[in-house]
């Protein structure tokens, strides 16, 4: 049997002639669906149209399962679609402002409650009927047998302890599922032999063109100014993260422009978004992201200079020295302007925020209950706001990611942990690609800048993560060359 992937033009057959059928799906499997999604985003978080947007989301990404033959226009939402809420909307600073935003309205609630029921009522529905259509279509995924260990460790997290309770294991339950869900959701529902391998990492190099735009945007705050000129960092915010998720996000997408370096006759010329991508990660102002950030692009550079040869090498050095010079240039003749942009991160220096001791309580916590830890919630250790948050849903966390594991989890989850990550490694080292190693990066990224930051634990980088690996486990199997993609056609049924 022939695969034929399309739900409608299985009931109506002639619809796969139908002129404007054809020009949507050639639509949803170009760059443009990622750029629009990217573009729809950042207009969104600026302008505070969340609600329009996520509706444009929603109706793109279900007019794309109806008439696509698999589900690759629905990536770009499932990235994007967090990184949409406006400042004016973050709920905590409105709060310390005494400000009302959109998620107190109920109107909303049964909005957004309603677009999330439909949308995933339909993925499920797309899930079953392209499985139904081959059940083959998809071996095994290799990450699967690691990411059960972690998800049934996250909901064991505070077993026998006084802390354990529903809250906890529904908020275990979240975090695997911004891990795992999109991962696997898309190794059944994507035709990678259709997709060309250098998609994810135009993905990122999208978001990072966008949300770089919303970093931005995120100086016209009317508290970030102070009356002497200066930039007070604790202000720079989007709708869905402060100045620190933020920053994580942005290193995370360091890695794209450098594959596309090794990837074109004139890579060099990537030289300048990959800059300009640190340069963003600096105006974010979080000490961990600029950190970690500038390593990934130091060994990002590495790598490209490793790889390419010839003429490219020669423009990756020429290219970066020359931006360097400017960049030292413009630092001279600006001096006294940057530093007012910067001040309160210089103020701030190498204090550790409390975090030291935090990690000390933390790792006290965990050898009281080393077995499964205390859970998620009312866990002494973990102090950064901790009275602030008590009886909110995203809890207080350790801006560590292996003391979190520690005292949440205990030995159970670090042990689970451990074997995810020696699976992920084993995934991106084996059998190299230049897919796989922009994956890692990615990957490093968000490892690095979670050890000062609460980055693995939140929902969004969970879920850009998952996704990368998705890419990368089944990159050996996706197109090469420069011709870009046919429009897709449904093939007539045959027994």
């Amino acid at each position: 049997m022939l695969y034929n992937g399309c739900m409608l033009v299985q009931v109506f057959p002639k619809l796969k002639n139908f002129l404007p059928v054809k020009i949507l799906r050639g639509y949803f499997a170009s760059p443009l669906h990622v750029v629009l999604i990217g573009f729809l985003m950042t207009l969104g978080e600026l302008l505070a149209i969340e609600l329009a947007v996520f509706w444009c989301d929603i109706l793109l990404a279900a007019i794309s399962l109806l008439l696509s033959d698999d589900t690759l226009a629905v990536v770009p939402v499932a990235c994007c679609g967090y990184m949409t809420i406006a400042s004016k909307n973050n709920t905590i600073k409105a709060a310390e402002m005494g400000e009302t935003t959109i998620f107190q309205d109920p109107t909303f609630h049964k909005h957004l409650f309603g677009l999330l029921l439909f949308i995933v009522i339909l993925l499920l529905i797309r899930l079953v009927t392209l499985l139904i259509e081959d059940p083959r279509r998809a071996g095994m995924p290799r990450l699967l047998p690691g990411f059960a260990a972690l998800g049934l460790a996250y909901l064991l997290s505070g077993g026998g302890s006084s802390h354990y309770s529903s809250r906890t294991v529904l908020f275990g339950f979240v975090q695997i599922a911004s891990l795992a869900f999109f991962y696997l959701y898309f190794h059944f529902t994507l035709d990678f032999k259709k997709i060309r391998k250098d998609y994810a990492p135009a993905l990122f190099f999208v978001i990072g063109l966008f949300l770089s735009v919303q970093i931005i945007g995120m100086y016209g705050g009317k508290w970030v100014h102070l009356p002497d000129g200066s930039v007070d960092r604790t202000w720079l915010y989007t709708g869905w993260g402060t100045y620190n998720n933020v920053g994580g996000v942005m290193a995370m997408c360091i890695p794209a422009p450098f594959y596309f370096v090794t990837a074109r006759k004139r890579g060099y010329f990537f030289m300048f978004p990959a800059i300009y991508f640190l340069i963003a990660v600096f105006l974010t102002q979080s000490r961990g992201s600029i950190l970690f950030g500038t390593v990934v692009f130091i060994a990002c550079l590495i790598w490209v200079l490793i790889k390419t040869r010839g003429r490219v090498k020669q423009g990756v050095l020429l290219f970066s020295i020359a931006i360097i010079l400017l960049l030292m240039l413009l630092l001279f003749a600006f001096q006294g302007k940057i530093d007012a942009l910067f001040a309160s991160l210089k103020e701030a220096g190498t204090d550790d925020s409390n975090r030291f001791n935090i990690w000390k309580r933390c790792w006290k916590t965990f050898k009281g209950n080393p077995v499964l830890g205390v859970g998620f919630y009312d866990t002494p250790g973990f102090g950064f706001a901790y009275n602030a948050n008590h009886g909110a849903f995203m809890p207080a966390r350790a801006h560590n990611t292996i003391i979190q594991l520690f005292a949440t989890g205990g030995v159970v989850l670090v042990a689970a942990y451990i074997l995810h990550r020696v699976e992920t490694f084993v995934l991106l080292f084996k059998k190299p690609s230049p897919e796989k190693t922009f994956a890692f990066f990615v990957v490093l990224a968000l490892i690095l800048t979670s050890l000062l930051d609460c980055h693995f634990f939140n929902i969004g980088p969970g879920i850009l993560y998952g996704i990368v690996l998705a890419f990368a486990e089944n990159s050996d199997r996706m197109r090469s060359g420069k011709i870009r993609p046919e429009l897709r056609t449904c093939p007539a049924r045959k027994a």
